[in-house]
């Protein structure tokens, strides 16, 4: 059994989490953090989980505490675990940051799209990017996961198998991308409530959204040398719905020779989390709702030169918490699929 601590457990990952880890065989919660809600019960502000958490309570963010964990999750703002990161990695304290804080590889990239200097750029480079079907590899050794963002899950693991075998022209890839309003978090906001989103669907960021330069690190990361450059249009979308995202996906294909459905078969063939659907499907987000699965179509409408691929992901899960979980089952030997398993909500 390994000690988990949560900085930062008020929002809907920080709930996310202990949802998850409340069924964990192998972890238990030891400490969990709110400034605002120092000595609130959880099961008081969450009553989901009364029954499970019922002697846990919000305190302060203590180095010290958080120093005697095994592994500790930052739910956060960001730039709140780039101030503590330096203390939690010198006392040995394994790390999955659910934050964008250490996402990108290049702090000045990092200060453009967040507006700030970049508070700890001396741990960018000890930082593996925790998407397991690209990194299982790197991720078992780790000190320190910057897990990545739900729109980045969604359409990275939607476009990898075409730019790893160079099928497609990388300088041409488009994201259409819609989400919850989950996504953007619990605090309160004018455009988040219901009489504002209901029965509304609208585009947002569509010249330029802090996603995007994550996108497209993580798909030049999988290109062969030699191809170019990957560059991504990215617009996403808010749905009047709680969880879900859904990206439909478009890039050029350089040729006519290849099985597209198969591809997509053989690459995730070994992937617990991703489930290539059968031609012709059109995958749901609520297929995916509260589950850790990445649901995955592909198409060649009119066996033109246009690839479409949808993908379909929970936010809060495989965009979020979930995957954490799924980075942490790795870096401590657990099987990946531990606390993980249970399927989508219907209705």
């Amino acid at each position: 059994m390994i000690k988990a601590g949560i900085v930062g457990g008020t929002g809907y990952t920080g709930v996310e989490l202990l949802r998850l880890l409340a069924v964990h065989p192998k972890v238990k919660v030891d400490v969990i953090t709110s400034r605002a809600e120092e000595g609130v019960p959880v099961t008081q502000l969450f009553t989901n989980l009364r029954g499970h958490y019922d002697e846990l309570a919000f305190s302060v963010p203590d180095p010290d505490r958080l120093g005697e964990c095994d592994v500790v999750f930052f739910a956060t703002p960001h730039g709140v675990a780039q101030a503590m990161m330096p203390e939690l990695m010198k006392r040995g304290v394994r790390v999955v940051d659910l934050s964008a804080d250490f996402r990108i590889r290049d702090a000045e990239l990092w200060a453009k799209w967040y507006g700030k200097p970049h508070g700890c750029p001396e741990l960018i480079g000890s930082a593996v990017y925790g998407l397991p079907e690209v990194n299982r590899h790197l991720i078992a050794d780790a000190q320190l996961i910057a897990c990545p963002g739900c729109y980045p899950t969604a359409t990275q693991l939607g476009f990898l198998p075409l730019l790893e075998n160079n099928l497609v022209d990388p300088s041409r890839l488009i994201a259409n991308a819609a989400s919850g309003t989950s996504g953007a978090g619990r605090q309160a906001s004018i455009d988040n409530l219901l009489s504002e989103v209901a029965d509304s669907f609208k585009a947002y960021g569509s010249a330029g959204h802090r996603h995007l330069p994550e996108i497209e690190q993580g798909l030049n990361a999988v290109l062969p040398k030699g191809v170019g450059r990957a560059q991504l249009t990215f617009v996403p979308h808010l749905l009047p719905m709680v969880r879900g995202i859904h990206a439909t996906l478009y890039a050029t294909l350089r040729g006519d020779a290849c099985d597209l459905q198969a591809l997509y078969e053989e690459r995730y063939a070994n992937e617990p989390f991703v489930d290539v659907l059968p031609a012709g499907s059109h995958p749901q987000t609520r297929s995916v709702k509260s589950s850790n699965m990445c649901r995955i179509a592909v198409c060649r409408p009119q066996q033109r030169d246009t690839v479409v691929v949808m993908s379909v992901i929970d936010n809060l899960t495989k965009g979020a918490s979930g995957q954490a979980i799924q980075n942490m089952n790795i870096m401590f030997g657990f099987d990946e699929t531990m606390g993980l398993a249970a399927p989508a909500l219907l209705p």
